[in-house]
């Protein structure tokens, strides 16, 4: 897991980074830039990322979309400003003294901030206002200078009142050590972020061709009128169409996929005419226990870090007699050979281990099918 530390500089990080990045497990590459440097490297493989100077924008709002862990120092924290889309305006200066800072109640629940101590005494305000974009956390702030820590978005945090030559405070150093456990906590969702993101506004034509197999294999589910059927992991949200002529107008469908990215793209594809959207981890739905009849998953459960949580989490939303698809366009041995592998018999998906897993997890599978053109496996829950 790495870590691009954005400053002035060529060389390595600053010293005091790295020893608290490498006590989280992450290790730290640099990228130094001036405000006329050429574009910097992409996002592919990289967990978080620490600005400590100019920053390329087009990186920064690449990390924005993807939810890409962002913690900018001062003077980064003006670029992370503009890279959400909003231009810094420069209010007037009108408080000559700069009292302590103070956090904001709204830190107190903040990812980064929650059980910070006070900030130390000695760290004080920066003295140039910035205005934040309207949906911005004011997290720390001080009479007169009210934006002095924020975060933008879920992932993404400006720190002002640091100072900008380290080593750091002893303050700064835990909020500094707080990051680098966000980071190893969602480095598996970031990556996948990060990897479709990039990937969504193209994803629906690339992909077109497979709608008629989506559509055969949502059929197999066989759900009633005025059911409830999610898509996990929906992507664009290909299968919706079929899953609501499925239950039907009285019926409900619920796109689930981790990538805000993907979403939009499926909204922007009317899939919202079809069902409703959500970003979430498949592993932790916001879903009440029984609340859902059918499951329709293409190409998500053996990429999971965790398929036996997966499994077992489906299995507490679905009802009783209800139905989980495991689908994917192309079978195993189709899909090896695409990548220059024998089967592995080890393989999740290989029907005695997927069998296993589902009875595990409360599911009995009726139903599998590798063949050279689709996998679908059946499942019903037991309840």
């Amino acid at each position: 897991m790495a870590v691009v530390v954005v400053q002035q500089e060529a060389g390595r990080a600053p010293t005091a980074v790295s020893r608290v990045l490498a006590a989280a497990g992450l290790t730290s590459r640099t990228v130094p830039l001036a405000d006329d440097a050429a574009p910097s490297a992409g996002l592919t493989g990289v967990e978080g990322l620490i600005v400590l100077g100019p920053a390329d924008p087009a990186l920064l709002r690449e990390a924005l979309a993807a939810e890409v862990p962002v913690l900018a120092l001062e003077p980064g924290t003006r670029l992370l400003v503009r890279a959400a889309g909003d231009a810094p305006g420069a209010l007037p200066d009108s408080t000559p003294d700069r009292p302590p800072v103070e956090l904001t109640r709204a830190a107190g629940t903040d990812p980064l901030f929650a059980g910070s101590a006070r900030p130390s005494p000695g760290l004080r305000p920066a003295r140039d206002p910035l205005e934040l974009p309207a949906d911005a956390v004011v997290l720390a702030s001080c009479d007169g200078y009210p934006e002095q820590a924020f975060r933008i978005g879920a992932s993404a945090w400006g720190v002002r009142f640091l100072p900008q030559k380290l080593p750091l405070d002893p303050w700064g150093e835990q909020l500094l050590g707080r990051f680098a456990t966000l980071v190893a906590a969602r480095a598996e969702h970031t990556a996948t972020r990060a990897f479709f993101t990039r990937r969504a506004d193209a994803w629906e034509e690339r992909f077109a061709y497979q709608t008629p197999a989506y559509e055969a294999a949502t059929a197999r589910l066989r759900l009633a009128p005025g059911t409830r059927a999610v898509d996990l992991g929906c992507g664009t949200g290909r299968a919706m169409p079929a899953l609501r002529a499925q239950v039907g107008p009285r019926g409900h469908v619920l796109g689930v996929d981790l990538t805000p990215a993907m979403l939009a793209a499926a909204a922007r594809h009317g899939r919202t005419r079809h069902g409703d959207l959500l970003a979430a981890d498949c592993t932790r739905l916001p879903l009440a226990r029984a609340s859902v009849d059918g499951i329709f998953s293409a190409g998500l459960l053996d990429h999971l870090p965790d398929p036996a949580a997966a499994l077992r989490e489906w299995a507490r939303v679905t009802a009783a007699d209800g139905v989980l698809l495991l689908f994917h366009p192309s079978g195993r041995a189709e899909r090896a050979a695409r990548h220059g592998r024998p089967l592995d018999p080890d393989d999740l998906l290989a029907e005695g281990n997927l069998r296993g897993a589902l009875e595990t997890a409360g599911w009995h599978l009726d139903s599998y099918e590798d063949a050279p053109g689709h996998f679908l496996a059946r499942a019903v829950a037991r309840g």
